[in-house]
């Protein structure tokens, strides 16, 4: 599955995009523009995304590549 395929399932499952996930990370204090906040760990998003949204392992720590700047929007 591509990278793409895992946020269109994402925006399938919760009714978010992923621009709408990152305002939220950031209105939370995990992350802004330019990627994690200090001191924020993967475990943090992880949990977040799994009981706000019922999102597994895998699509949340595509959220968390996300919000790291390590993968894009359209990365195959």
């Amino acid at each position: 599955m591509s990278f793409q395929a895992y946020l269109d399932n994402i925006q399938t499952k919760t009714g978010k995009s992923p621009a709408n996930l990152r305002a939220l990370a950031a209105k939370k204090g995990y992350a802004n523009s330019k990627g994690l906040l200090p001191g924020v760990k993967a475990g943090d998003i992880l949990a977040w995304l799994k009981q706000d949204f019922g999102l597994g392992h895998g699509h949340s720590m595509a959220i968390v590549a996300l919000l790291k700047g390590t993968r894009k929007e359209g990365d195959r």
